[in-house]
């Protein structure tokens, strides 16, 4: 999914762009701004993935906007002027549109920014590979901007949160920016196995297995995934 907003000070060509992008179900376009001081205001505090932007607004122009933005998203310049383009593309937008935007021409464009979001996904992923590191008692891996050392000896369970992981440690718990898949391939299958979508219990905790779950030597139960049965029957 490749969230979007719209910054345009003319509510038609927020219409316009709404019936079109409706017909791609991966575009989900999460805000809608007239006022390009309030869609800077907001993306000083949220992030999105792209922002489809006029150029000629009232207080703050579309290339200014993109000037003192830090972090900045894919643009895809929608505009009625074409004297913009070169400067437009000198700031990296993603693609230059002429109102009146058509259906054609849209899907071009966001078939650019599909290329490009890909690319970033790839190379996110690849970064935060190469932070996580194996060693023979631990792992280091990335909690918020720094990195931290996990003893396997310390580790219960870990359990997948979305985009990031739970490293629990008896009651205690370590949000990791990592998805569950990542982490188990750095893990030592001898000490862990996963046994659910959403958990990796480690061996030497687990006290107890039944068809249905099994219990860690500190009580927590956790359920067993189908798919993962005959391996988590195989632990003891």
């Amino acid at each position: 999914m490749i969230n979007a907003i719209i910054v345009d000070d003319e509510p038609l060509a927020h219409q316009v762009l709404l019936h079109h992008i409706k017909e791609y179900s991966d575009i989900n376009v999460v805000e809608q701004f007239t006022s390009p001081v309030n869609a800077l205001s907001w993306l000083a505090k949220n992030k999105t993935d792209l922002i489809f932007l006029d150029i000629n607004m009232p207080l703050l122009n579309g290339i200014d906007l993109l000037k003192v933005l830090t972090n900045r998203p894919q643009v895809v310049i929608v505009s009625a002027y074409q004297e913009y383009a070169i400067e437009g593309f000198e700031l990296d937008v993603t693609d230059y549109l002429l109102k009146p935007t058509s259906a054609e021409r849209l899907s071009v464009a966001l078939d650019k920014v599909r290329q490009r979001h890909a690319l970033q996904l790839n190379i996110t992923s690849n970064i935060e590979a190469r932070e996580s590191e194996t060693h023979d008692n631990f792992i280091v891996l990335k909690v918020n901007r720094e990195k931290r050392k996990f003893e396997f000896d310390h580790i219960d369970y870990i359990e997948a949160y979305g985009n990031y992981v739970k490293v629990w440690d008896g009651s205690q718990m370590v949000l990791v920016n990592s998805t569950l898949k990542r982490v188990l391939a750095e893990l030592p299958e001898a000490l862990f196995t996963q046994v659910h979508k959403s958990y990796v219990v480690a061996r030497s905790r687990v006290s107890a297995i039944d068809q249905e779950g099994l219990s860690l030597s500190n009580g927590i139960k956790i359920k067993i995934g189908k798919s993962f049965r005959q391996k988590a029957l195989n632990i003891l």
